[in-house]
């Protein structure tokens, strides 16, 4: 059986997003709840980010490690692509849902510090896949 090339990069995207998206909202349950009202909005992401950049090093390393179909750099910027794009859906969604958040007000957010520094983490998020890929190359 024939499966296409996508299918492996776009099953692990899918996965690397939910599994990072599952710990993304507790960790940013902790920081909307906890470190926002002490912090404020920028430290209490910046204190997140790193947290959630090295859960996605290792769920990325853990789901490509062994894995032929997700050896080359296609296949990880597509699989990082893939998860980018159903973080940023699921974010506005979850924004609308649980805010009541309009599309152009979620967007708006991300000019503010915080939430450029936030895009920032995501678009590293994103990257991850391929970044380890090139680690590995040295």
């Amino acid at each position: 059986m024939h499966r296409p090339a996508a299918a492996p990069a776009f099953r692990a995207g899918t996965l690397y997003f939910l599994i990072l998206f599952a710990c993304g909202f507790g960790l940013g349950t902790i920081r909307t709840l906890l470190l926002v009202p002490a912090l404020g909005p920028f430290v209490a992401v910046a204190l997140e980010l790193p947290v959630m950049l090295g859960l996605s090093w290792i769920v990325a390393g853990r789901l490509t490690r062994g894995r032929a179909a997700l050896a080359g750099a296609r296949t990880r910027l597509a699989m990082g692509g893939v998860a980018l794009v159903l973080l940023l859906a699921a974010e506005m969604v979850l924004a609308a849902l649980a805010f009541g958040q309009a599309p152009d007000a979620y967007l708006a957010a991300l000019a503010s510090p915080h939430g450029g520094l936030g895009l920032a983490g995501q678009l590293g998020f994103g990257l991850i896949p391929w970044l380890r890929w090139r680690a590995r190359r040295g």
